[in-house]
């Protein structure tokens, strides 16, 4: 299935952004905030995109309650999109046949066909330190979704083990069960309980799934140390 909206990725991948040009009256739908530039014939309204339900689905799923929707008033212009982290920005389009499951904040814009909405994941979620909703998203046309870090795409046919800190997102044909790394200790379980680390996902199935190069866990336990902290004196 070829490509509604025409687009353009650019700055790759350490700090992707995404240039969508629109055609007269077309429509896109866009992370609230992420509209760094356009031009002044796009008309932008802010709505609880599906509803209020819809709304805070993606609210729980860490995203903003609203999004942006952007359409070209007479004439061709162009948005761009700025995600809230430096990395890579993936475009994927559904055809109806299947969902696409993205890790919580990975949306960045969508075609005026897609649906996000969220599901729960349990305690998948919550032994993974991860947010306990993931974006699901349902319907047909284009999607884009972000990372932080360069994205990599894994055809999955059968058995996969991923680090549950470097998921961005998979194709609904996947199943998935997060288990512990063997001969992890109680401090490693305790850390890999709310920190996410010492957790793997072991992916089942056939389907198309994506990692990202860099784990943020990692890197805000790096700058810990060099946090400021209050003095006793």
């Amino acid at each position: 299935m070829s490509t509604e909206i025409t687009y353009t990725i650019e700055h790759s991948p350490a700090y992707a952004s995404l240039k969508l040009s629109l055609q007269p009256n077309q429509t896109v739908s866009v992370e609230a905030g992420a509209m760094a530039a356009m031009d002044s014939c796009i008309e932008m309204k802010s709505k609880a995109k599906g509803g209020w339900k819809k709304g805070l689905g993606r609210m729980l799923g860490g995203e903003s309650l609203f999004i942006s929707e952007f359409t070209a008033q007479g004439s061709a212009g162009e948005v761009y999109v700025s995600p809230g982290v430096p990395g890579e920005i993936q475009h994927y389009v559904l055809d109806g046949s299947q969902s696409l499951m993205v890790q919580s904040s990975g949306f960045v814009a969508a075609g005026p066909g897609v649906t996000i909405d969220s599901k729960f994941q349990g305690f998948k979620g919550f032994f993974s330190g991860e947010s306990l909703f993931l974006l699901k998203v349902t319907g047909q046309g284009d999607f884009w979704f972000s990372s932080f870090g360069a994205i990599l795409e894994i055809p999955v046919e059968g058995n996969y083990v991923v680090d549950t800190g470097y998921i961005v997102a998979f194709e609904d044909t996947l199943s998935y069960n997060v288990e512990m790394i063997s001969g992890l200790s109680f401090r490693g379980l305790r850390t890999g309980i709310f920190g996410g680390e010492g957790l793997v996902a072991r992916f089942s199935g056939s389907g198309r799934l994506w990692i990202q190069s860099r784990n943020i866990y990692s890197l805000i336990n790096f700058l810990n140390p060099f946090r400021p902290t209050k003095s006793n004196n």
